[in-house]
Formats: C-alpha cells, sequence, structure tokens
C-alpha cells in the first residue's frame, strides 16, 4: 500500500489535517510497529498530491487557535484512488535477501549454510511468538481487521519457517550444483545493422 494513495483513501471520508491524516494512516496500518510513518513523510505527501491536482488545501482558524490546512479530495484524486483499488500489488516473492545470503553461504567459505539458515529460523521464530502476543491482544469485537492482518502475517512467517526446513533438509543437493553464472557476452563491437 503507498502512503500517497492510502491518505487520498482516507480523505475520502472526510477533510482532514495532516495530523489528523498521520494518525490515521498509522491506526488503518495496524499501528506504528508495523508501518511507521513520519509525519514529515505525510507533509511532503500532501504537498505533491495537491501540486498534482489530486487534493485541494483549504485553510481554517480553529476556535482562537492557529490556522491550519485541511485538505479535500478532488474529483482526479478520486479517479486516481479508484484505479489504484482495482490494480492487483506486484508480489515480492522473487527478491529475498536471505536467499542471496544462503547462496553466497554455499559458494563461498564465509559462513556455514545451516548456520545461515539456524539464524534466520531463530529469528522467524521470535517473529511468530511477537506477532501472536500481539494478536492474542486484540479484542476480536472491535478489530477484526486487524486480526486478519495479523493472520496473513503469521500463515506468512509459518510458510518461510517451512521453506528453510525444506531448504536444511536439500543444502547438500544445492551444495553440488554449480552456482549460477552469467550468461557470456560477446566481446567486440556490436555488429552494424
Amino acid at each position: 500500500m503507498s502512503v500517497r494513495n492510502a491518505l487520498l483513501g482516507l480523505l475520502t471520508r472526510r477533510p482532514c489535517h495532516g495530523y489528523e491524516l498521520h494518525a490515521a494512516f498509522e491506526a488503518l496500518a495496524g499501528g506504528r510497529e508495523l508501518w511507521e510513518v513520519k509525519p514529515a513523510q505525510v507533509y511532503t505527501t500532501l504537498t505533491r498530491l495537491a501540486e498534482g491536482g489530486l487534493i485541494v488545501p483549504h485553510e481554517t482558524t480553529q476556535d482562537g487557535g492557529p490556522e491550519r490546512l485541511v485538505y479535500a479530495i478532488t474529483a482526479a484524486g478520486r479517479a486516481e484512488l479508484a484505479h489504484w483499488l482495482i490494480t492487483p500489488v506486484a508480489a515480492q516473492h522473487q527478491r529475498d535477501e536471505f536467499f542471496l545470503k544462503l547462496m553466497l553461504s554455499v559458494a563461498t567459505d564465509a559462513a556455514e549454510p545451516r548456520r545461515v539458515i539456524a539464524a534466520q529460523r531463530a529469528s522467524l521464530y521470535r517473529d511468530l511468538h511477537a506477532t501472536t502476543m500481539r494478536r492474542a491482544l486484540i479484542d476480536p469485537a472491535r478489530t477484526l481487521a486487524q486480526i486478519m492482518l495479523l493472520d496473513r502475517t503469521l500463515m506468512h512467517i509459518e510458510a518461510d519457517i517451512r521453506w528453510l526446513d525444506m531448504l536444511e533438509a536439500r543444502i547438500d543437493d544445492i551444495r553440488r550444483q554449480p552456482l549460477p553464472e552469467p550468461s557470456p557476452r560477446p566481446r567486440g563491437r556490436p555488429p552494424r545493422t
């Protein structure tokens, strides 16, 4: 979820000022622990959205307090949000830093691959425990959506642990295979076309 589009979505409910949007985003995303956004990022994003014509700022006065900018979504902003909402999210399943670490530990003597796997597994079990404890503290009558998000997180962690078990069982087979090499590039000048 992009912060930009989330702010547009929050503005469809009612016009808000930056501080309200920052707090609403963190609440929607599951709290600061899951997705921390700095207030400066919210204000920078609001400026860009206004420059793009997706929102409009209005100055308002508070009962004797300082003036604030309250932002409202435009028709163009609603169209942008609607398009984003129906566009699938690209999964990042193929880009994995741990996999690179493991392959380098197989190809070099910098670390024993089973120790690399054990360190990752220990980290995943800590994450599993912390997420399970957090889920247990949530009231399902009030925040079922947050429970569903944490259930998704738990399922991903459990799948990663199972994958590590498979890797560990096949690490000797992986060691016997050559490390992937880049395709050879032709030398010299390219032919004229």
